[in-house]
């Protein structure tokens, strides 16, 4: 479970950054994954370091992994395109909080608003939280871990889904809201 929600891509999200058509705030410390149409931060102070397209799965535009003694502890993730018949954010998000998975718990869904260009900037956060499978170099089973997905359509129309996942407690609440605020889309 924990591997295919980990392989589908990371996100976060709340309230929304740098209203207006300009770009969101990336918090000191962290970097930004650029997938064309849509950017996201990561904390890279945290241990986080973009994965070479010729490492990642298929289907994430960007990557950045935490790594601890061999096992990945966390993930940031872009997809584009990731969905076909998809109009809006409540769409994109109702496809992408499918791709979570079974025996994963939704904490909360709220619409968000990112920065960048006009109805591109309306989103869904959804959080969540799942057990770590002990699979494909994730976390020890039993393992709890926690979520975000930010999932909406860019102004070309383009569904985007930005995860981010990681043992739950590493990241705080303030972080997964800066991760959602450095969100832009374009």
């Amino acid at each position: 479970m924990v591997a295919a929600v980990l392989g589908l891509t990371l996100l976060t999200g709340c309230g929304g950054g740098g209203g207006g058509t300009g770009g969101a705030e990336i918090p000191d410390g962290w970097g930004t994954l650029d997938a064309g149409s849509v950017s996201a931060g990561y904390p890279e102070d945290e241990g986080y370091v973009p994965q070479p397209a010729a490492e990642r799965a298929e289907a994430n535009a960007a990557v950045a992994l935490k790594e601890e003694d061999g096992l990945r502890t966390g993930m940031v993730s872009v997809q584009l395109d990731f969905a076909t018949g998809v109009d809006d954010a409540r769409e994109a998000a109702a496809a992408a909080g499918a791709g979570i998975g079974l025996g994963t718990t939704r904490t909360d869904t709220r619409d968000v608003r990112l920065a960048g260009e006009g109805s591109a900037r309306e989103a869904r956060r959804i959080d969540y939280e799942f057990t770590s499978s002990g699979k494909d170099r994730t976390p020890v089973k039993g393992t709890r871990m926690s979520g975000v997905v930010v999932a909406g359509v860019d102004s070309g129309g383009v569904p985007f889904a930005i995860r981010i996942d990681a043992v739950k407690g590493s990241l705080s609440p303030s972080d997964l809201d800066a991760f959602v605020g450095s969100i832009t889309v374009g």
